[in-house]
């Protein structure tokens, strides 16, 4: 039987001889006018396709995949202070069913102050969500023919300054 250590050096530089000739290959391929117009012709064509696609989506008013992904991280972000928010219900749920110890003014002051930070969040968030909203296209005004000021009638040339 042959030595597993020359069987690793022969795959070795067998590997390394296979490599060599597909690099030198690609590089002729690139350096071959045809083929380099080729690419160029067809990655023009690619752009242009690309560009077609987005046109005809927002013709059809359907959003591309860019619109869905930016949809998603800012659902993700709305969900994210949600949960935030709900977080602060429980603590102030579970402040109110524990009353215990502390005056009654101190614990409504304490509610009162995280129930506006509260409103603070919830007004960002509908914020957000309002810029979510798809925009209505405004129509354009009508224009209208400018009225012409009334001209003051010329003083006349025989007329004396009052005194």
């Amino acid at each position: 039987m042959s030595d597993p250590t020359d069987q690793d050096g022969l795959r070795d530089r067998l590997t390394k001889g296979g490599e060599d000739v597909i690099g030198r290959l690609a590089q002729e391929l690139l350096e071959n006018p045809m083929v380099s117009g080729a690419l160029t012709k067809a990655l023009g064509a690619r752009e242009k396709a690309v560009g077609a696609q987005e046109a005809a989506l927002a013709a059809l008013n359907l959003p591309t995949a860019a619109d869905i992904e930016r949809l998603t991280r800012r659902v993700r972000s709305v969900s994210q202070r949600l949960e935030g928010i709900e977080d602060g219900v429980d603590r102030v749920d579970d402040r109110l069913a524990g009353r215990g110890a502390g005056g009654e003014a101190e614990r409504l002051a304490a509610i009162e102050t995280q129930l506006a930070a509260l409103g603070a969040q919830l007004d960002a968030v509908s914020g957000q969500l309002g810029k979510l909203a798809p925009a209505k296209p405004k129509a354009a005004p009508r224009k209208r023919a400018a009225a012409k000021p009334k001209a003051k009638p010329a003083p006349a040339a025989d007329a004396k300054p009052s005194s």
